[in-house]
């Protein structure tokens, strides 16, 4: 399809002037393009859709090449990227070497700050807005944050510091689940316009100025004018003021989120306030995609998909096996309870919420809240599972410490994305929970290398442990799911295991999924006369060292391979017990030593970190040579 507008320089002027059936063609084309792009290397699809006139409002009034906007997340920025010179590029969102599913600071001039994760734009916007106070400029910050963001506690910090020292930038509440104030039919409508008009805010700003230089009485005549506006505005609503206002914003809405007449007309007024000001707009998500509407949690993060057919699920995956187990043990054992931050469907709970809703808790994006929360539940006598993405779950590890180690609380958790995620790159990898978790006190963790492994190792976190337990496992479906367990009796997934013996020239000691590439390379390997052995461990914290050591006994050249970071992992752990012991031979790690790995696929991520089968064999070989 040949675009009117896109593919051609487009700048705040081209924006600004546009008339309004124009701006209306020009979303009509953004969102072809995130179709077309999405169904072919998948991304984040809903979110996108639901915010592209909001998006061409933003930049008709904003100049990207001087004001700052902060997208909270980035789930909502392609139209960004697709206005603000990344159009020729855009066929390479997601893949290797391409442009980011993200905002990136590396990427493009005018992406403000690096997003990825969640409720961090107002603070972030805050930081910018105060260095351009104190640098003596007089340009716009901007912050666009959705009402799932606001559920994370960090938003109402910078709120908070925001309403108090009265900073001047604007946050865009892009609300496209629930309305926070109620809109009350036309007279709402009326005010609406009213309070967000040029007149009305000039006119307020210019009595408050003439009010403060009459001092004491001028100040008198304020708290009576705004104690007149907040009575009536009681009358009207039935209920107080908007928490906003209360909390010393500028609070304007609701907006119609895909009127680009009233958001322009917005955003303008809002332009006019020296304070902080939070305009409420309203969108629909997938908005312009009638699946992506009607289902749009389904169509939040997808792979490729048929435009016509849309999406389509069902395929198992270490996510839905674990979801399986979650109800299986809740039916045998009534105090397991499960808690999700704002990701029950990602982490695969939502069967558990249907089966089991009083035993189930979404939190919301708050996983502090989230690990707290859950040690109460424990010291209460009951088991929570707290599901959690790996990169999320870093936002809570004082929590897990102080609330749930320290008092050596059974609290469970399950971290799913654990080690590469592919394309959602380097903000999304589960490259460190390793390290963070070897080194929390009477923490235990597993990491099972496929499906059996995982119901094996959550039965025994669940019905053995005692104190916290982590059981970590990646992204997407197992490579043995035809190939059956490495062992029989379910006790012993927390026992090394040999994956294949052909000899004593060398042992690869691996955790996790990554079992696969160990296979690999040993064959390799073998075709070239290099016999070793395979040892693939669940259990990575207690180490389960003597047995380990039992098993390497003829073996002077070991290798660990792990899907995460080098320092503080599971090689650097198992190098340590084993000299503890009196193993002679040092370890040689095979890990991530840079965890800022980019979008492309997990098998690239692998290969790029030199953790493929090729190249772990090609590196043991040039080892043994020396």
């Amino acid at each position: 399809m040949d675009y009117k507008y896109l593919g051609k320089e487009i700048t705040f002027e081209t924006l600004r002037d546009m008339k309004p059936e124009e701006r209306v063609e020009l979303c009509s084309e953004l969102r072809d393009k995130i179709l077309k792009t999405v169904s072919e290397n998948g991304g984040h699809l809903a979110s996108n859709l639901g915010a592209v006139e909001l998006t061409v409002a933003l930049l008709s009034v904003f100049d990207y090449k001087t004001d700052k906007i902060v997208f909270d997340v980035g789930h909502q920025a392609y139209s960004y990227k697709l206005l603000t010179g990344r159009f020729d590029r855009f066929n390479t969102l997601r893949q290797k070497d391409g442009i980011s599913g993200f905002p990136r600071i590396t990427e493009s001039p005018y992406d403000a700050f690096d997003t990825g994760h969640s409720s961090t734009s107002i603070s972030a916007a805050m930081g910018i807005a105060r260095a351009r106070d104190l640098d003596g400029k007089n340009n716009q910050v901007v912050a666009v944050i959705g009402d799932g963001a606001l559920t994370g506690g960090l938003a109402y910090e910078a709120i908070n510091d925001l309403g108090h020292s009265k900073t001047r930038m604007i946050v865009i509440l892009n609300d496209n689940e629930m309305s926070i104030d109620k809109n009350v039919g036309g007279l709402s409508k009326h005010l609406s316009k009213l309070r967000i008009s040029s007149g009305y805010i000039s006119a307020k700003q210019t009595t408050e100025s003439f009010l403060q230089k009459l001092g004491f009485f001028g100040r008198g005549i304020i708290k009576i004018i705004l104690a007149i506006k907040d009575f009536f505005r009681f009358l009207l609503y039935r209920k107080r003021p908007s928490m906003f206002d209360d909390l010393g914003l500028n609070y304007y809405g609701p907006v119609d989120g895909h009127n680009m007449n009233d958001l322009i007309k917005a955003l303008e007024a809002a332009k006019e306030i020296r304070g902080p000001v939070l305009i409420h707009v309203l969108t629909k998500k997938g908005k312009g995609y009638e699946p992506a509407e009607t289902n749009p949690s389904d169509y939040h993060g997808v792979g490729p998909f048929d435009l016509e057919t849309g999406v389509t699920n069902g395929k198992n995956s270490y996510t839905t096996v674990f979801a399986s187990a979650m109800t299986e043990l809740a039916a045998k054992n009534p105090k397991i309870v499960a808690i999700s931050a704002a990701m029950t469907l990602g982490t695969g709970l939502d069967n558990f919420q249907m089966k089991y809703p009083a035993r189930f808790f979404d939190c919301g994006i708050a996983e502090e809240h989230c690990v707290t929360m859950a040690g109460g539940l424990a010291v209460s006598g009951y088991i929570p599972v707290v599901a959690i993405y790996s990169s999320f779950l870093q936002r809570a590890y004082d929590e897990m410490i102080t609330d749930c180690c320290f008092m050596n609380s059974h609290v469970v958790f399950a971290i799913d994305r654990s080690g590469f995620v592919g394309n959602d790159g380097h903000t999304h990898h589960g490259l460190l929970d390793i390290s963070y978790l070897n080194s929390m006190v009477n923490m235990t963790v597993l990491s099972p290398r496929d499906y059996t492994d995982l119901k094996r190792c959550l039965a025994y976190a669940i019905d053995s442990v005692k104190g916290p337990v982590a059981v970590r496992y990646p992204r997407g479906a197992s490579p043995f799911e035809a190939g059956g367990p490495l062992y029989t009796d379910p006790a012993d997934c927390v026992l090394p295991h040999v994956v294949c013996d052909y000899g004593n020239d060398f042992a690869i000691v691996s955790t996790g999924k990554i079992c696969e590439e160990a296979d690999r390379a040993m064959e390799i390997l073998k075709d070239q006369g290099i016999m070793g052995k395979h040892i693939n461990l669940t259990m990575i914290k207690p180490m389960p060292a003597k047995e380990i050591w039992d098993l390497l006994v003829g073996t002077k050249y070991v290798f660990s391979l792990e899907e995460g970071i080098i320092s503080g992992g599971f090689g650097e752990a198992l190098e340590r017990e084993l000299q503890i012991l009196g193993f002679e031979s040092d370890v040689t790690v095979f890990g991530v030593r840079n965890p800022i790995v980019r979008a492309m696929s997990q098998k690239e991520q692998l290969k790029y970190c030199g953790l493929d089968g090729d190249t772990v064999a090609a590196s043991i070989k040039s080892a043994l040579s020396q």
